[in-house]
Parts: C-alpha cells; sequence; structure tokens
C-alpha cells in the first residue's frame, strides 16, 4: 500500500480507509486478529482481507455496511490524527497549481503540522522529485516521521528544525537542495524567508507561498519578500463551498389559488358535517361535549361515513402532506442548483510570489 501508487486487493497489514459515513472516515490497519465496531455493526478484519479497494462489506450481523477505500491525500486529509490545524484541499490544490509544482519538483514545505500537505506534495512530486519538510515541535516531528515511513513516502525527506533560526541547510544530506518550490506554514515566515537563498534553484524561477491567518502576518511577509528580492506578489483568500444540484418543484399562482379555494371549502364541508352530527345526535356544540372521548369516537365514525357517500378527489398540486419522490412525472420540476450556507474547511491567506533565475554572464 502506498499513497503514491495503487493497489486492486487489500491484503495484511494494508492500510485502508473506512468510509462510514460523510463525515467519518476511519484509518485503519488491516489485522487478522482485529474487529472494526461502528454504529452500522461489527466488521472483522477477515472480511475486508481479498476485497478489491472500494468494494462494500456488509457487518458480521448483517445490519449496516461501510466502504473499503483505498489511501489518498484527499481523503487522508478528511480523516487524519490532527496535531495542528491543517492545508484542506481547496487550498493545497489551489497552492499545486500556482506554483507549478509537478513530477520532479524540489519542494521546501515548513512547518510539517499534521502534514496533511506533505501527503498531497509526495503525489505530485513522485516519482522523480523530492520534498524536503521542516518541524521544529519535536512530537510531532517523531509522528509525521513514523507516518511517512508506515505509507511508503519515501519521497519526502523531514528534518527536526526551527527554520526561522537555523535555515533550510541540512547536516546529513548528501547534495545540494535547489528548491524551486517553497511553502511556509509558519507563525512568523518574514523570519524564514532571509534564509531561502542558500537552499533555492539560482538557475529556474522560484516560487513560493505563505500561509498565514492574519492580515498582520501578510503584511510583515510582504515586506520581507520585497526587502529579499521576490516579485509578482500577491495575496489570495481559497473559499470553497459545496454546491448540489436538484429538481425543484414548479408552483403556478393559479395552482396556489385553486389550492387555496380547495382547502377553503373542505373546512366549510368539516364544520358542516360537524353540525350535522350534533343535530343528529342531539348533543349541543360544547366543549364539555368536544373532548368526552366516546363522543370524539362516534363524530370520526360518522365524518369516515360522510366522507365515503362523495365521490370527490382532493385538489393537491404541491404533494402537501404527502411524500412525493423527486421528479415525479405527476408534477412540474425545474433543474436547480444550491450551496451550502457555512464553510466547511479551515482557510487563510495566501501569499505568493516569484523569483526570476539569475542571468548566467559567463556565458
Amino acid at each position: 500500500m502506498t499513497f503514491v501508487g495503487y493497489k486492486e486487493i487489500i491484503e495484511e497489514g494494508d492500510l485502508i480507509l473506512a468510509f462510514i459515513g460523510r463525515d467519518a472516515i476511519k484509518p485503519i490497519r488491516v489485522d487478522s486478529s482485529e474487529t472494526l465496531n461502528t454504529r452500522y455493526g461489527v466488521f472483522p478484519h477477515t472480511l475486508m482481507i481479498g476485497q478489491p479497494y472500494g468494494s462494500q462489506i456488509t457487518s458480521s450481523k448483517g445490519y449496516g455496511f461501510i466502504h473499503l477505500l483505498q489511501p489518498t491525500p484527499e481523503l487522508w486529509t478528511l480523516s487524519l490524527p490532527h496535531r495542528t490545524q491543517i492545508v484542506y484541499t481547496p487550498d493545497s490544490s489551489y497552492i499545486t497549481q500556482r506554483l507549478g509544482i509537478t513530477n520532479g519538483s524540489r519542494v521546501i514545505e515548513a512547518g510539517t503540522g499534521s502534514a496533511s500537505f506533505s501527503h498531497s506534495l509526495a503525489r505530485t512530486v513522485h516519482p522523480h522529485g523530492q520534498l524536503f519538510t521542516y518541524e521544529f515541535h519535536h512530537f510531532r516531528y517523531e509522528e509525521a516521521k513514523r507516518e511517512f515511513e508506515e505509507h511508503g513516502l519515501n519521497e519526502i525527506i523531514i528534518n527536526h528544525r526551527d527554520v526561522c533560526k537555523n535555515g533550510f541547510e541540512l547536516e546529513n544530506y548528501d547534495g545540494e537542495i535547489n528548491a524551486d518550490s517553497i511553502f511556509l506554514d509558519l507563525p512568523a515566515p518574514w523570519e524564514a524567508i532571509p534564509h531561502l537563498p542558500k537552499v533555492t534553484n539560482k538557475n529556474e524561477k522560484v516560487g513560493i507561498c505563505c500561509f498565514s491567518p492574519c492580515i498582520e502576518q501578510v503584511d510583515k511577509t510582504v515586506r520581507a519578500l520585497t526587502e529579499n528580492g521576490w516579485t509578482s506578489i500577491e495575496m489570495v483568500e481559497i473559499q470553497g463551498r459545496r454546491w448540489e444540484a436538484r429538481q425543484a418543484m414548479v408552483r403556478q399562482v393559479d395552482d396556489a389559488i385553486a389550492r387555496l379555494k380547495d382547502v377553503k371549502q373542505r373546512k366549510l364541508d368539516g364544520i358542516e358535517r360537524k353540525r350535522k352530527f350534533y343535530a343528529e345526535h342531539g348533543d349541543n356544540n360544547s366543549k364539555e361535549t368536544e373532548n368526552d372521548p366516546e363522543t370524539k369516537r362516534e363524530k370520526r365514525k360518522f365524518d369516515e361515513q360522510e366522507k365515503t357517500k362523495v365521490d370527490k378527489t382532493e385538489f393537491n398540486p404541491f404533494g402537501k402532506g404527502m411524500r412525493i419522490k423527486e421528479g415525479d412525472p405527476t408534477y412540474n420540476w425545474v433543474k436547480v442548483s444550491k450551496n451550502e450556507a457555512e464553510l466547511k474547511s479551515h482557510t487563510s491567506y495566501l501569499t505568493f510570489a516569484f523569483k526570476e533565475a539569475v542571468p548566467n554572464l559567463d556565458k
């Protein structure tokens, strides 16, 4: 199993993402002696072994089902254990496209955090590129390093280092970093920017993106970028929303008027039946009489008998009080789209800048 490749069949020891619901994706390591317990039932891992990725399996007692999904950076972002705020897919995809990161790119990332973006970058630069990621917090560094090893992400070199104070140079790395893209997710990116010339590619255009939640951070970052020779500076904010396509019932004014008339007539019919009932039973129409249980039963029986005498189809153009399947040909429909009211992703200001290649004056 690897995040940068694909498999067909689930085997012992594989990492799978159990899709339990839209807001519930659980990463599990397949172990034939283990069992997955969910609100939809119990799923022994032995049911998963030998199944193709993407399969739907039912619980051991047949009460519910889950889907067995192959790990991808996008699904990992939705299910990973949070150690910090993370970069979600709307931001990560835009950053990757804007910086031109592709197969063979050499990328610097600081800091690693929960390693959401690291997984996406590793897949993008695979198989000929390299990701150098830096994390100053020792626990987060150890956890991210363990995940990269378990997930087979050989494209990543992780470093325990404070780049704001000590820069990006590596002591135990043979060769030059020569980064062509930089991503800084730091509290003070302006302190790290002056260290970048030592590790960036001088012969190609280099791009940088700084991920900052506060506009004050953006202001200091822009000043540092300008002072250190970066150009084409631009700040962007991504606000992703989910759109839903559906059909809505067409409601005409004439139908609404006819509906109101029908409701009024049935109300009058009800009043007339009530008057007739009390006239035939010789009771006065008082609150005490109406609330009597025996009277209620007799009146209900009387109403049902009266309704059967009238062959009438109620006018109901909008399906009020009925379970109407969307697209029912009995009614008129129009296709519409609707977006969710609230953003369901964390976002920040993305500050982009570029530095052109240094001309070779010796030629």
